[in-house]
């Protein structure tokens, strides 16, 4: 099968939305992300990769791998400037705002000020707007998303399965009687997804407009409370009477943590010989990258190995040490979603314990895989992950991901000796072992190597710190805040990483003959 990336050299910015500069306390879909597209033009880059964009839950610390909805996307993300032109709120509503640190996101914070202003402007939506109407018709998932955030606000937050029993098991007359009570409430919850989806357009042509493609994410599990996993029950290693998970989701022991990661997502049923639950499974998983798929020009499957083999934990473990490896759908699954639909632009996220049968099943579906710098300087010179080792260019190359430390952070840190730190300049071809420019170094080696796509996290652009790191694996508190500030975005930054990208050949070819901006 082909490759799914372009053939041309390209390079790219990892940065989540929530982390765009804004006055609002967290970067949104309005002019904080078109913004941010024009610098990512200026700089001569060719994509921008974002993580998931569903709705967050404060219980799981806002994760963006932990949504409600893997099909929805989050209020959060709504601009109220966008709001404001469509003339759905008053200016004054803006003025109100509260003060708002430019530097991480107080979710609790925005939470309340953007519902205060999606609330108004729903009050201000004529009854019959023909879009709106249009999009609850033709939004297959919609239906039991709203149903399911009604309840969830009728419950005070309580997961799905603490609610009462007709309604976690979702009886029919149950249901029903439900979707005529929380009537107003079901089309709140329809309007903010409405206007999600009618920003997102916005910025898709934006997008298209600066020749930047958008890289997604698609988790490959989904949290248990979500209504993923209560209106698709059966499929999902639940109890049938607790509707508890039996197995969770993790993986063991690793470079993260020396008790593995024990995500506690119920797991998939693929080991089930029912058929109808085979059928619904793998018709869930292509109506998902179908929405994913329309969104963004290209998706990154979090934890591709589970599709080879998958981590199974008991659900009482309370580290992810105990548990087996089990076998997972493999490239059958994969063949029926190319069926469904055709060819897709996919990246395989293949770190962690990769065995000969993953690398197996990546390169039959022509995916491209993860090349991490940070991973590549231990004392093995046939590391795979140095560039120099790499044996083709279908792979994309980082510095490092969201789970990472920062490239700065990284090199401080007590994972490396001293004689590492060395090794690490004199192969960027550096004569000294001083942090500040190591950013720079493993962005110069990234961008030399034969990988087709080269992407870098903004706070690796920036030279930032541990400081400002996205997310530390297996910790529950104080992540997916980071914000960075507008003063950062500077030309002097854009027009030194366009030199860098066009050195090597990666700026996108309806660029190349153009003049610097």
């Amino acid at each position: 099968m082909r490759p799914t990336l372009s053939p041309q050299r390209s390079s790219g910015i990892l940065a989540h939305i929530t982390s765009l500069p804004s006055p609002y306390g967290i970067g949104d879909l309005g002019p904080s992300s078109h913004s941010f597209l024009e610098f990512l033009a200026r700089a001569g880059q060719g994509y921008w990769q974002i993580l998931p964009t569903g709705p967050g839950s404060p219980v799981f610390d806002n994760s963006p791998y932990m949504s409600l909805s893997a099909f929805a996307g989050s209020p959060l993300l709504i601009s109220p400037d966008l709001l404001l032109e469509e003339g759905l709120i008053r200016k004054s509503s803006l003025e109100m705002a509260p003060a708002f640190s430019e530097y991480s996101t107080d979710f609790a914070k925005v939470t309340a000020f953007k519902t205060r202003l999606l609330q108004e402007a729903f009050s201000s939506l004529p009854p019959q707007l023909d879009d709106f109407t249009h999009f609850k018709k033709n939004t297959p998932w919609l239906e039991d998303y709203t149903l399911f955030m009604a309840l969830k606000e009728e419950f005070h937050g309580l997961g799905w399965f603490d609610w009462p029993e007709e309604i976690a098991t979702r009886r029919p007359e149950a249901l029903s009687a439900l979707h005529a009570e929380h009537h107003e409430r079901i089309n709140y919850y329809a309007f903010e997804q409405f206007q999600f989806f009618h920003q997102w357009k916005l910025l898709q042509t934006k997008a298209k407009k600066e020749h930047i493609k958008l890289i997604g994410d698609i988790p490959i599990y989904v949290g248990w409370d979500s209504v993923d996993v209560w209106a698709n029950q059966e499929i999902f290693t639940l109890d049938p009477k607790s509707l508890r998970p039996t197995h969770v989701a993790g993986v063991p022991p690793d470079y993260f943590s020396k008790t593995g990661q024990r995500w506690g997502n119920p797991l998939y049923r693929w080991q089930s010989t029912d058929q109808n639950v085979e059928k619904k499974l793998t018709d869930w998983w292509i109506e998902r990258f179908r929405a994913v798929l329309q969104m963004v020009d290209t998706a990154r499957i979090d934890h591709f190995r589970g599709f080879e083999a998958y981590w199974s934990i008991p659900e009482e473990e309370e580290t992810a040490v105990q548990g087996e490896w089990l076998k997972g759908p493999g490239k059958l699954f994969f063949d029926k979603i190319l069926t469904a639909l055709g060819e897709l632009d996919i990246i395989a996220e293949d770190l962690g314990m990769i065995t000969p049968e993953v690398t197996d099943l990546r390169r039959s579906l022509g995916f491209p895989g993860m090349k991490v710098l940070q991973f590549a300087f231990d004392d093995n010179p046939d590391n795979p992950f140095l560039p120099h080792n790499y044996t083709s260019p279908n792979y994309v190359v980082y510095t490092g991901t969201h789970d990472n430390d920062t490239t700065v952070g990284w090199f401080l840190s007590d994972h490396l000796s001293p004689s590492q730190r060395q090794r690490i300049k004199k192969i960027a071809n550096q004569a000294d072992d001083t942090p500040s420019t190591i950013h720079k170094d493993l962005i110069y080696l990234a961008m030399a190597s034969i990988g087709r796509l080269t992407i870098f996290p903004l706070q690796d652009i920036l030279g930032f710190g541990n400081d400002c790191k996205m997310n530390c694996p297996g910790t529950c508190v104080g992540n997916w805040a980071w914000r960075c500030a507008p003063r950062f975005l500077t030309d002097s930054v854009s027009s030194w990483l366009r030199d860098e990208t066009a050195l090597f050949g990666r700026c996108p070819e309806k660029r190349l003959s153009t003049d610097k901006p």
